[in-house]
């Protein structure tokens, strides 16, 4: 850790419906035939090409120190083969104005996409775990960070859109703007 880093540590919460609910959706096995429902991803992928891909990722450590949101969709994250990982997840804080601050004081920046945003705070940042048959919906402008895992290397299901990390990829480095880093109590 860099000198005058402070660390915060993290411990996690099972990811459920209802634990999930303020980021986005905890989405698990339903029978076959089952129709549409609010049990299902409610996604919004109307602002370009749907990319459907297995992301593999190699040395993602229990400990993280930036956290970043996509403004323009939603983004699902699942582990091929439902292994245990952890997501640090932040509420979505995308506002429509291009002030220098908000009404509460709080300082709105203009991400490189356009869109307007309040950094998240150290003290919302949460962390979740997630095991088993099920993915987790994001919301569109949930905050982020991870896959995380123990293992050295996992697969996981991602949708998002074709083009969400070259346009749509708006990152806080807590290390940077707020001297901080998170650890997983694992």
């Amino acid at each position: 850790m860099a000198e005058g880093t402070k660390v915060v540590t993290l411990k996690a919460v099972e990811a459920t419906p209802s634990s999930f609910k303020d980021f986005g959706q905890v989405i698990e096995a339903t029978p076959d035939g089952q129709i549409l429902g609010p049990h299902d991803a409610q996604l919004d992928l109307s602002q370009g090409t749907p990319r459907f891909y297995i992301m593999h990722l190699e040395s993602r450590p229990l400990k993280f120190s930036s956290i970043t949101h996509h403004a323009s969709v939603t983004q699902c994250l699942g582990s091929v083969g439902g292994h245990l990982w952890y997501l640090g997840v932040a509420k979505p804080s995308i506002v429509d104005s291009d002030e220098i601050k908000d009404n509460t004081g709080n300082k709105i920046v203009q991400s490189r996409s356009g869109h307007s945003y309040v950094p998240p705070h150290v003290q919302d940042v949460l962390l979740f775990k997630v095991e088993g048959s099920k993915f987790l919906k994001l919301n569109r402008g949930t905050w982020h960070a991870g896959p995380l895992f123990k293992a050295d290397s996992m697969d996981f299901y991602n949708l998002e859109l074709s083009n969400t990390n070259e346009i749509d990829h708006t990152t806080h480095n807590f290390k940077k703007d707020n001297g901080v880093t998170f650890l997983i109590e694992d």
